[in-house]
């Protein structure tokens, strides 16, 4: 069964956490955003992970250079998974997943402007990354004609693994889980919505069903 990750863009520690309170019964993997960590900084994955020993914590660095480095950093800080770039030179990501293994933790690529994510994402599950995130940006959902439908074709052709993150909703979430997504990545259809909690229920409910 493919896990739930919420996408938690807010900008402080205390609105991220009271965000994830809500949330946890119905969530697998608690995602702390770019615009989060540059807003707290490492401080908010080690507060994450204390007041959530149980969820995997996953650090959305958004890796360009430094692989190593940033993993090491991101790791003794308490995150479980860390993101690089699938732009980058594959020496970045082959350092953070030699760090990962030290740590005994996962590195996943974000293949965010990447222009085939497909071919990207079976190119750098041989180098020993978790999975591969089809990571459709904010600024591209917001282009007229938009459809996570692309990203669902994607992970249903790829052959290895994948999270889906760009749009993921109670509309289309029958579609992710039948593409065989080992992780679907829901950011706005739970923190945007009137109730969270509810919306990561119906969002888990979905993907558990047969």
């Amino acid at each position: 069964m493919a896990k739930l990750q919420v996408a938690i863009d807010l900008l402080t520690t205390e609105d991220a956490i009271a965000l994830a309170t809500k949330v946890a019964p119905y969530i697998d993997i608690i995602e702390l955003g770019t615009p989060l960590i540059k807003s707290e900084g490492l401080s908010v994955i080690t507060a994450m992970k204390e007041a959530f020993p149980d969820k995997k914590v996953f650090a959305d660095f958004k890796t360009a250079d430094a692989g190593a480095l940033e993993a090491e950093m991101a790791f003794k800080a308490g995150a479980d998974y860390i993101t690089i770039l699938g732009a980058v030179d594959d020496a970045t990501i082959m350092g953070a997943v030699a760090k990962a293994k030290e740590y005994n933790r996962g590195v996943v690529v974000d293949t965010i402007g990447v222009e085939n994510r497909v071919k990207r994402a079976q190119e750098v599950t041989k180098l020993g990354v978790e999975f591969v995130e089809l990571h459709a940006g904010l600024d591209e959902q917001a282009k007229p004609g938009y459809s996570i439908q692309v990203l669902i074709d994607e992970a249903t052709s790829a052959g290895v693994p994948v999270s889906i993150a760009g749009g993921v909703s109670l509309d289309s979430i029958d579609g992710v889980k039948n593409s065989g997504a080992v992780v679907a990545v829901a950011g706005g259809a739970i923190y945007g919505a009137e109730d969270p909690a509810e919306a990561a229920k119906a969002l888990k409910a979905a993907l558990s069903a047969e």
